[in-house]
């Protein structure tokens, strides 16, 4: 592959369950009439992404019948329960094989956090060894581009919760911040109060 929009994928984690919003599966949420996990596709596709890894985990079947994931790769995490550490690692592994040299990887719940801010994160791909953050006002936030070289890495310390918080940590020298807060609002969905963002 030689075109670089080719070699770094879009990688959503959507297998969230909504523990504190009442059990609702994040991906299926309501934003702007669709489903926010459509949104968050569109987001990566707007940023250049032609290969997107959806993975999914909560309601996996209702949210392949009811979203539309045309073109995606979905990727069912069956241990989502445990956390976004499993998520992340099941779609590093799924995107072994396919050429992808990077992964810029997106949260379905930060609707806030468009397809601009993933371009921006996007452009920071050089090649394998590549890290890179969104940053607002200085503090590393979503979207994350991990090159390859990091996979293992990252999949070696993703547990729980914690997804790549720990090899971001241990790497920071690496990371290359690069500022959002300009064009995108990085707020999430975790609770009742936190509906107040969605349309």
């Amino acid at each position: 592959m030689t075109h670089t929009e080719d070699q770094v994928a879009g990688l959503l984690l959507a297998a969230g369950g909504g523990r504190r919003l009442g059990g609702r599966p994040k991906a299926l949420l309501t934003h702007r009439g669709r489903p926010l996990v459509e949104h968050a596709v569109e987001a990566l596709r707007a940023a250049g992404c032609t290969r997107v890894h959806v993975v999914l985990g909560a309601a996996a079947d209702a949210v392949r019948e009811s979203a539309r994931l045309d073109g995606c790769v979905p990727v069912v995490n069956v241990e989502w329960e445990r956390g976004m550490g499993g998520s992340l690692r099941a779609g590093l592994d799924s995107l072994a094989g396919t050429g992808a040299r990077a992964a810029l990887v997106s949260l379905v719940d930060q609707p806030g956090i468009g397809g601009r801010a993933l371009a921006r994160v996007r452009a920071a791909y050089e090649d394998e060894e590549s890290l890179a953050s969104a940053a607002y006002d200085g503090r590393r936030g979503h979207p994350v581009l991990l090159g390859a070289a990091h996979w293992a890495g990252v999949a070696a310390t993703a547990t729980g919760d914690r997804g790549a918080r720990d090899y971001l940590k241990a790497h920071e020298e690496e990371i290359r911040l690069v500022e959002c807060g300009d064009v995108a609002r990085p707020y999430d969905i975790d609770t009742v109060d936190d509906l107040v963002h969605l349309e």
